[in-house]
């Protein structure tokens, strides 16, 4: 357990101070990111894989898996409340859920090992319009896609992998919206 705990801290994709920073602080600055809010990494190599049958609990504590949502897209988060850049994205997701209810699905899976104890809480507190807090509390999704957190994977209506994206990203920008376009 100690071990898991480790690795998944580890795993946090801590973003890497601004190139402003980095020059202030005499250090080398790091390029750009790619496009405006765009933190991350795109990693296309999945690319019409069908999603995993791992299950992971629903707001009502019930099982499920991702199979359950087909029918229509999934934007697939994993997440913890330890992990900054995960903390970051939330309002951002809670924002593309509410703006595309009913033609996108985002399942923002908690990764804490806590389980419902951390998370319940922090959805109380962050007051969600549309998110609802999901749990991996044996982390067999972020273990099983060998993921940083945070990690989304977008999955068409069909159940199949279309990209992941490792690192914070703005949810509700352009870069974002174009990205999440491919599932359709």
């Amino acid at each position: 357990m100690l071990l898991l705990t480790t690795a998944l801290v580890a795993g946090c994709d801590r973003q890497s101070p601004k190139p402003e920073q980095a020059a202030a602080n005499g250090a080398a600055p790091t390029p750009p990111p790619a496009a405006p809010g765009v933190d991350g990494v795109i990693d296309r190599s999945h690319k019409g894989e069908a999603a995993p049958a791992t299950s992971f609990k629903g707001p009502d504590g019930k099982a499920l898996t991702l199979a359950d949502f087909k029918g229509k897209p999934v934007l697939l988060n994993l997440w913890a409340t330890w992990c900054a850049p995960c903390i970051a994205e939330m309002p951002q997701l809670d924002a593309l859920a509410v703006r595309e209810a009913g033609k996108l699905q985002v399942l923002a899976v908690s990764q804490d090992l806590e389980g419902a104890a951390k998370v319940i809480p922090f959805f109380a507190k962050g007051g969600y319009k549309a998110l609802k807090p999901y749990l991996d509390d044996q982390a067999a999704l972020s273990t099983g896609f060998q993921a940083n957190l945070p990690t989304t994977i977008l999955y068409d209506s069909t159940g199949h992998e279309v990209w992941r994206y490792s690192g914070g990203q703005d949810w509700t920008g352009a870069a974002a919206a174009k990205l999440i376009a491919e599932a359709r």
